[in-house]
């Protein structure tokens, strides 16, 4: 996936396929770049997350940008979303590990041993999304949970590029045990750090990601004029 996602993203920035084309048909790009297509399809949406095309209903995949400027998940931009998270997030992890019932605990923790489980990404990234709300319940502020509602659609399809694209299942994972273990130690501190390092992780996968398919677009296809 990442190798189709490379190539068409490099003729998307040379020009090869320019602002307001359609793309080949996905018959025809399973042939032209010999994958299936459902890889082809994790191809397309990574090429529309990343903002360069716009699916439409019986007409197909538009160009609408040469080059990534910055993620879309749903509604929301990266930039936008992670910066909310960080203004919201964190505190409600220090609010969460002074506040937090014996009920938000194990919550929390039967959700982490579903997550470590799991073996399909995309329901991986819904229980992602459960994790969050638990944490912001736990804050015992109706409102941090609201807030956390409204991007719910956002971070599960942020979770499931990430884990696509960067791999970062296994040390979501693990940021999220550290979270749990500050809130079960009762240490606002501690929570605090936790979230903090989750959502850096979280920018440096995203930022590493964008990073790495441009390099490889520009392999595919030689440095543009």
């Amino acid at each position: 996936m990442e190798a189709a996602l490379a190539h068409l993203r490099g003729a998307i920035e040379r020009g090869d396929h320019a602002i307001g084309d359609k793309l080949p048909s996905e018959a025809e790009l399973c042939r032209t770049l010999e994958v299936s297509r459902p890889v082809l399809r994790e191809a397309l949406r990574a090429l529309q997350t990343m903002g360069l095309t716009v699916s439409r209903t019986g007409k197909g995949t538009f160009v609408v940008a040469d080059a990534v400027e910055d993620p879309t998940f749903g509604d929301y931009a990266a930039s936008d979303l992670l910066e909310v998270r960080r203004h919201v997030e964190i505190p409600v992890a220090g609010y969460a590990a002074v506040r937090r019932t014996p009920e938000n605990l194990d919550r929390l923790a039967h959700l982490l041993e579903r997550m470590e489980r799991e073996t399909d990404t995309i329901a991986w990234a819904a229980m992602d999304t459960l994790f969050h709300l638990a944490v912001a319940e736990a804050a015992q502020n109706p409102v941090f949970r609201r807030v956390i509602e409204e991007i719910r659609d956002a971070l599960a399809r942020q979770s499931a590029f990430l884990n696509e694209l960067g791999g970062r299942r296994e040390q979501s994972d693990r940021e999220h045990r550290a979270i749990v273990e500050a809130l079960v130690d009762g240490s606002e501190h501690d929570a605090i750090e936790a979230m903090s390092h989750h959502l850096d992780r979280v920018e440096t996968s995203l930022t590493d990601i964008v990073r790495a398919s441009r390099a490889s677009a520009t392999m595919e296809g030689g440095p543009r004029a």
